[in-house]
């Protein structure tokens, strides 16, 4: 409201200074008065013009700030499930990298003096096989767990690129299966080359040899050449084959009979039937393959579904906690 004029008469007389007096207040209040309102309405509209002319975002934190949506019973339990395939998986991982660690320990594969085979070494696949499984399902765990979408992208690519190079393997041993007898058979004959030398290579020959009922490559004589078998090594077993090789393992039934095929090699193929098996597991392995070809395919169907299932709920769980703003 605008300031009243007030008008001072000069005093005249004691009388008139006195009125003067108390008029001097009174003016002195009018002039602490405020501006008037017109001024204030002008400074309020052109301070609300001025936070209209700010940007959305500006207005608005929750905009370049997004908070999460709240998830529903369903995304709830998607992410729980999750969590708990990828534990599943986690501790199958750790446990393949355990077993191939305590492999390697026993073997003694880890010491300085045993660094150059382990390149070679079985026990080598289960610890890569362990750790990459554990750090993909670890990602995939803290993902869903933390609602962290970039370990979910990193678990979702990892599990993207392990599928892939299954299915470039499998399509390469498919083009390639006329080759795969030849490289099966280079793989038995370095098993028994380093037979005597890798407990896991003899325990997996061994096992070969008594489920398929066979002994060597082609053949029985295939074991000599291994340096320990050939007739001309030293020690005990020249001329031998392993015990597996063996029509009867076991000594009266229940006690392993590791003498059992000793000397086998000095005696003719007739002699020989009576004690060891003659044919080679090459053709019974590939015969044992071709059998199996169901049961392989069904295997790599439900490992292909599996690795599916994770990435869906990944993606699901992702699609859930990611801001709508950054998809």
């Amino acid at each position: 409201m605008a300031l009243s004029r007030v008008q001072l008469s000069r005093p005249r007389g004691a009388a008139g200074s006195g009125e003067s007096t108390r008029l001097l207040p009174q003016a002195s209040r009018l002039v602490e008065l405020p501006y008037s309102s017109s001024s204030s309405d002008d400074d309020d509209d052109g301070s609300l013009a001025g936070d209209m002319d700010l940007p959305t975002a500006e207005q608005d934190p929750a905009l370049w700030c997004p908070v999460p949506p709240k998830l529903g019973t369903f995304s709830q339990c998607v992410r729980y499930l999750a969590f708990l395939w990828n534990l599943l998986f986690l501790l199958l991982g750790l446990l393949a990298l355990a077993v191939g660690v305590w492999g390697l320990l026993a073997k003694g594969s880890l010491r300085g003096e045993h660094l150059a085979p382990l390149g070679s070494d079985p026990m080598l696949l289960f610890v890569l096989v362990g750790l990459g499984a554990s750090a993909v399902s670890l990602a995939g765990c803290l993902g869903a767990l933390r609602s962290s979408p970039c370990l979910l992208r990193f678990f979702v690519g990892a599990v993207l690129a392990f599928a892939g190079l299954e299915v470039l393997g499998g399509l390469l041993l498919l083009a390639a299966r006329h080759r795969l007898r030849d490289a099966l058979r280079d793989a038995l004959l370095l098993c028994l080359l380093r037979y005597q030398e890798e407990p896991d290579l003899r325990f997996l020959v061994d096992e070969v040899q008594r489920s398929l009922r066979c002994c060597g490559l082609g053949s029985y004589r295939d074991w000599e050449i291994n340096p320990y078998f050939n007739c001309s090594a030293p020690g005990v077993q020249a001329c031998s084959v392993p015990a597996s090789c063996c029509l009867d393992p076991w000594q009266n039934g229940t006690v392993a009979n590791a003498q059992c095929a000793f000397r086998a090699l000095r005696l003719g193929d007739a002699a020989a039937s009576t004690i060891v098996h003659l044919g080679g597991c090459v053709a019974q392995l590939s015969a044992w393959l071709r059998g199996q070809a169901g049961g392989i395919a069904a295997g790599a169907t439900v490992l292909v579904l599996v690795e599916a299932a994770g990435v869906l709920m990944a993606l699901k769980v992702l699609r859930d906690v990611e801001p709508v703003g950054t998809r």
